[in-house]
């Protein structure tokens, strides 16, 4: 006790100013560069280590940070080398105070301690959007689930209490009577009575519940235990507290006696009588009946004099039988019709330009087969088709697992009202925006997740009514496997009975986010799971309500992303949103529309939302990359979800009159369902939409629903590897650029399901920067450690995921994260990957590299997946009907033809001419689609140098973005099985096929159908900055099978902002970049701010931070060999990364992101290319200056980033200033020089 009082609290008897409790990494730095003087500090919590505290020191406008940590006795010290004996203190006052002196270890001594913002906690009194004047009172019932934290019941701060009292005092006097001779201690007695008189109380109860078991399986039980509930009743006093513990021997014996007595009970029973029914749950759902599509063939006109003038067919699937009848109706009212079984049904092909066409594949005969294609009524009739004849190819299937699963996910906002006697529509996705078929709707889900907010029913009636609910529409006993409940929001998660026990590894949390994160009334719950070998989490919120309050809400989800503590522990350097193969987010996120309310309300009566999501507060914020980092959702067809008037769905009620005047709430997307899946995973919105029939509530319904790719717990049938079929992981480079201050070192480490356990890198080789806020680090396949998987077969490799974290070594805290995926690295070559790192919802940089997964022959057996069974056609380039020329559905939107042939075997085999016309059409239709800037010009030319001069196509020929599941929006890669994302990365990061220089190609001038547009008059001459340039460098060939990436949708349109009427799987950075109109100060303008070097401090959109990494990473990547001019010497062999970046500067510049970023981005940055001979290099400005004979200054204009004459044209003096010319008469003569050049 004397212990504990004396103990000290670390931060002394009142936290100082300079220490900043929940402060990141990277605000730390931010606050730091705002200061901008050489020994500013700041004392925050650690990333990385619980308990821990992290010293970050400014010095030369480089961030140093400093481990604090605990020792087993409490003392705080800074971590210091090996060998070094460190100074220990009670407090972090105390530690700070001795480095404030000179000389003790630190880079620099402590001057200037940056001091936290004491933030005022704001009154929010709009707990319930205006409908309630206080926040609602937590349910009464005790709920399923408990929240992790430190937090305490009344009941525990009682007990609490009586203890400390008696410690405080009475045991004092239970002392004195030990010494005078007494053998009890009568205070003591007292208070232990006291602090188990409710304990007594819930025995009681729970005996009570049980004697009516055990009268009936334990007689002898059962009256000990009436005897016992008597005595209860008449003792007291000293027997008080001896009569509990007899009390809890007999439950606890009962407990375990009752379960083996009432088996025996039962199975006695059994034996005597006849035979029962099974239970409910055991029996399957109600059988799906036979469902008939009219539609109708689609031929070519030269083939309908050979079938007659009747197109018209009747598809009939039998999905209990297992059986597609496809009948034609024939002259005089006959019928003609062919019964295919569900293994002679190869493949179904979605069209992507005709939304409502399906091409089916059928065996004929053995290893022939042939495809028909067929038109339905509507998008809709074609959806439920191939939903019907998934579910009969799965029904039937040889497999033990599932490869695929349908979720339903649903949010709704009660409105502290229970629901209505039906919620049907809700669970069958009946109402407005995108809405399954008829036919589809009454096929049960396999889970089923129910988001609530303002849910007044308590856990267990909720529950019970979704329960029966769901029984009700499809005569299966949903089995819950969770119910996690904060105040009123309440998450609850159902599965199908026959999946309860593919469920495993269930976990639940929540984090307050109400009024200064204490009250529950805001907030988020959680639950995630593995089902079989694939982890999910879902994540139910209710944000700030409010039309201005966006700050409030974006903070509300970075902290719910950082504290709700879900899935693998090991995964702690991981934010949730990396922590499952599919992330799903729903709720009252409460982001309104900022319009005027008249504007609003016209435009719903006209049913026209495109203009209203363009100030949909959501999709502005995830636009600049402050919320929902790489999220999905699919488009929204259905009006706002509130603010309804109560009992009508025909009224919106957008005002009230309040203590504080009268509020406006305008009609909003309130209630959302978004989603963030690994990539190369199988994921696809069949639903997303709002019931118009439950009015209750001033919120209607919303639901969703998903066709969800999951992988089996694989078991090896040739057992664990020998050494000489051991698979390996190997690394040949890998270059990351991290937004940061700090100059420390790094290493990655590696996670993934498919390793043992996690491994490290040795610390980063290669480190270099030529901007204060960004670091370019790499590594070498010396410093990379081969990764060994636990198994070897390919089946299982290509399902699984590799999760990275660049780490620093002072730290140990994370500076990004991000994951790959195994599937396209598999193979004999390494392939390159890039992606974008992320820390805490935040971008962070950017990183690449090139690896291999290399797999023993004699463990490459695989199988086709049912959802690889349906493909989407983008080519449609009309060839035999007989052959199918389709790409498989594998992850991107570019396969190589090799692996499709591998994948679809004989029926997918391509014929050279297919091949060559599909990428001929390909260019066609991004030459067609897209408006030309004088930069993006050059992305035609490598289509032209690439492919030669394209055919016309259609007018529709550039049809929109695939919805296809596989082209998951947060990630990319760039070789191997590229996607869409793969367009932000410059063309020539496209691996060359030979080590040669292919021949200067002539280029072709765009054709007659191409729209062009006037480039702006330049303020200069246009710079083709190629990496490797020369007078006769050309740039490298891709592979023969391998298209150009296509740019952006986004990219290169020259009108108003794209709307966001369609899914959202890319983000401004990725694909939705607009290209501004070129401004008259030319470059300089673009990267002025970077150029000259000033402060540290970033714009506040953090979408520039990644858009800035890819500027700087815009050049030729170590990884593959340069392309080069002839005369150039060939590429050391094994050279290490970064090798040679001094002498490369230019690389191709890329195109302004947004405004936002026009102060911070350079034209070009530090990846680190060769010089061009159509720009102006380091080279020529070194020439300048020594013209001059001030060739001193080279250095400072070149580390400040001006290293091109065309640049320097307007530097300024402060500029030069910067840069270190400080003698005025020499400022003068290289302003007078360059006056003249401009002359």
């Amino acid at each position: 006790i004397a212990a504990a009082a004396a103990r000290v609290s670390p931060l002394g008897p009142a936290p100082p100013m300079w220490y900043h409790r929940d402060l990141s990494r990277a605000a730390a730095e931010e606050l730091l560069a705002r200061a901008g003087r050489d020994g500013s500090f700041l004392v925050r919590d650690s990333e990385s280590v619980n308990g821990a505290y992290a010293l970050c020191v400014l010095f030369q406008k480089h961030v140093h940070t400093y481990r604090i940590l605990p020792d087993d006795e409490g003392f705080l010290a800074v971590q210091t080398s090996q060998g070094v004996q460190p100074k220990r203190f009670k407090t972090l006052p105390e530690l700070v105070s001795l480095y404030l002196n000179p000389s003790q270890g630190l880079v620099t001594t402590l001057l200037f301690p940056v001091e936290r913002e004491e933030m005022a906690v704001s009154d929010d009194r709009d707990y319930s959007d205006g409908e309630d004047e206080k926040p609602p009172l937590p349910p009464r019932s005790a709920s399923t689930s408990t929240s992790p934290g430190p937090e305490t019941s009344p009941a525990a701060n009682g007990l609490s209490t009586i203890s400390h009292d008696y410690l405080k005092g009475s045991y004092a006097l239970d002392l004195e009577a030990v010494k005078q001779g007494a053998s009890s201690l009568p205070h003591l007695n007292k208070t232990l009575v006291s602090s188990c008189k409710r304990l007594n109380g819930e025995v009681d109860k729970v005996l009570c519940g049980l004697e009516i078991l055990s009268k009936v399986f334990d007689q002898q039980s059962a009256f000990m235990v009436s005897k016992m509930i008597q005595q209860s009743v008449n003792q007291g006093g000293d027997q008080e507290l001896e009569n509990l513990v007899t009390k809890l021997a007999i439950l606890k014996d009962l407990l375990s006696s009752i379960e083996k007595k009432a088996l025996k009970a039962l199975q006695d029973m059994s034996l005597s009588s006849p035979c029962s029914p099974p239970p409910f749950s055991m029996r399957h759902s109600k059988a799906i009946p036979v469902q008939a599509f009219e539609v109708k063939l689609d031929v070519y006109l030269a083939e309908l004099t050979k079938i007659g003038k009747s197109q018209k067919y009747t598809l009939s699937v039998d999905v209990e039988g297992g059986r597609l009848v496809v009948m034609k109706k024939v002259k005089d009212n006959q019928e003609d019709w062919t019964t295919f079984t569900h293994d002679k049904i190869r493949q179904l092909i979605k069209s992507q330009r005709v939304q409502n066409k399906l091409g089916i594949v059928f065996e004929k005969e053995k290893d022939k087969s042939q495809r028909k294609d067929f038109v339905f009524a509507s998008a809709k009739k074609r959806e439920a088709f191939c939903q019907l004849l998934q579910l009969m190819k799965n029904k039937h299937s040889n497999q033990d697992e599932p490869d695929m699963i349908s979720i339903f996910i649903g949010t709704w906002n009660m409105g502290s009202v229970p629901a209505p006697k039906s919620v049907a529509s809700w669970m069958l996705c009946r109402g407005l925006g995108k809405t399954l078929d008829e036919m589809a709707v009454t096929i049960p889900h396999d889970l089923y997740v129910f988001g609530s907010q303002e849910n007044s029913v308590c856990d267990r009636e909720w529950v019970e009514s979704l329960r029966v609910a769901l029984k009700e529409q499809t005569e299966l006993d949903y089995k819950p496997i969770a119910i996690q409940t904060l105040w009123n929001i309440k998450l609850a998660v159902l599965v199908k009975p026959e999946h309860e026990n593919r469920i495993s590894h269930v976990g639940m949390s929540s984090v307050k986010t109400g009024i200064a994160n204490t009250l529950g009334n805001k907030g988020a719950v959680g639950v995630s799971f593995m089902f079989n070998g694939t982890s999910f989490g879902f994540v139910n919120c209710h944000l700030t309500s409010g039309n201005e309050k966006i700050g409030r809400r974006n903070q509300n989800y970075l902290d719910i992303l950082r504290l709700l503590s879900l899935g693998d522990k090991q995964l702690s350097s991981f934010d949730i949103s990396l922590r499952f193969t599919h992330l799903f987010w729903l709720g009252d996120l409460n982001y309104r529309l900022d319009m005027d309310i008249q504007e609003i309300l016209n435009y719903i009566n006209r049913k026209e939302f495109e203009p209203l999501l363009k100030v949909d507060q959501l999709n502005l914020e995830r636009e600049k990359n402050k919320v929902f980092l790489r999220f999905a959702e699919e488009e929204i067809s259905f009006p706002p979800t509130y603010r309804y008037e109560r009992g009508s769905r025909d009224t919106y009620v957008w005002q009230k009159q309040k203590a504080t005047g009268m509020r406006t709430n305008v009609p909003s997307w309130c209630d959302r369902i978004l989603w963030k899946s690994y990539p190369e995973t199988h994921i696809v919105c069949n639903s997303y939409g709002c019931t118009d029939d439950i009015v209750t509530s001033d919120h209607s319904p919303v639901f969703a629903t998903f066709e969800v790719g999951v992988t089996s717990q694989f078991v090896s049938k040739k057992g664990l590897p020998k050494s000489s079929e051991q698979a390996y992981i190997e690394f040949e480079c890998i270059e990351a650029i991290v937004k940061t201050a700090s100059r420390t070192k790094f290493f990655i480490e590696f996670y993934s399901t498919c390793l043992e356990e996690f491994k490290k890198s040795y610390e980063n080789d290669t480190q270099n920067s030529d901007n204060i806020n960004f670091l370019r680090v790499g590594w070498s396949n010396k410093q990379l450690t081969t990764l060994k998987p636990l198994l070897s077969e390919i089946e299982y490799l290509q399902d699984q995921h590799l999760l990275l974290t660049v780490k620093s070594v002072d730290g140990y805290e994370s500076y990004g994260e991000c994951v790959l995926a195994l599937k396209s690295m598999i193979g004999s070559t390494a392939q390159q990957f890039h992606t974008y790192l992320s820390h805490r919802g935040e971008e962070t940089g950017n990183i690449r590299g090139s690896m291999r997964v290399r797999v023993p022959s004699e463990r490459m057996g695989t199988r086709e997946r049912l959802y690889e069974w349906i493909s989407v056609d983008k080519d449609e380039t009309g060839g035999p009907r007989g052959r199918s020329s389709v790409v498989s559905r594998t992850g991107h939107e570019y396969v190589k033809p090799s692996a499709v042939r591998k994948q679809l075997g004989e029926l997918g085999k391509v014929s050279e001419e297919a091949e060559r016309s599909s990428k001929e059409e390909t260019a066609a239709r991004y030459s067609e689609k897209y408006y030309l800037q004088e930069n993006v010009a050059i992305f035609l030319i490598l289509c032209f140098l690439f492919l030669g001069r394209p055919k016309q196509d259609g007018p529709d020929g550039g049809d929109s973005i695939s919805k296809n599941s596989f082209n998951n929006p947060a990630y990319y890669i760039l070789e191997g099985v590229p996607n869409q994302s793969a367009a932000a990365i410059s063309p020539e990061l496209l691996p060359s096929p030979t080590s040669s220089n292919p021949p200067a190609a002539k280029v072709n001038p765009p054709s007659a159908g191409v729209r062009t547009k006037p480039p702006a008059a330049p303020s200069g001459p246009l710079h083709l900055r190629r990496a490797g340039g020369g007078a006769g460098s050309t740039l490298n060939r891709p592979p023969p099978d391998f298209p150009p990436p296509p740019l952006p949708k986004g990219a290169l349109e020259m009108v108003t902002e794209a709307p966001f009427n369609k899914p959202r799987p890319l983000y401004p950075d990725l694909a939705e970049v607009r290209i501004p109109p070129a401004a008259p100060a030319g470059p300089l303008a673009l990267g002025e701010g970077f150029r000259r070097g000033g402060g540290m401090a970033l714009d506040d959109q953090s979408c520039s931070v990644l858009q800035m990494a890819k500027t700087l990473s815009e050049s030729e990547f170590s990884g593959q060999p340069p392309p080069r001019a002839p005369s150039a010497p060939p590429p050391l062999r094994g050279q290490p990364m970064g090798a040679g970046l001094d002498a490369c500067r230019t690389f191709p510049p890329r195109n302004p992101i947004t405004e936002s970023i026009a102060e911070d981005m350079p034209e070009e940055a530090l990846w680190g290319s060769s010089s061009s001979s159509l720009s102006v290099g380091e080279s020529s400005v070194g020439e300048w200056l020594q013209r001059l004979g001030l060739e001193k200054y080279e250095r400072g204009l070149l580390h400040n980033g001006w290293d091109d004459l065309e640049f320097l044209s307007d530097i300024t003096e402060e500029d030069l200033e910067e840069a270190g010319v400080l003698d005025p008469a020499h400022k003068q003569i290289l302003l007078e020089s360059l006056r003249q050049q401009q002359k």
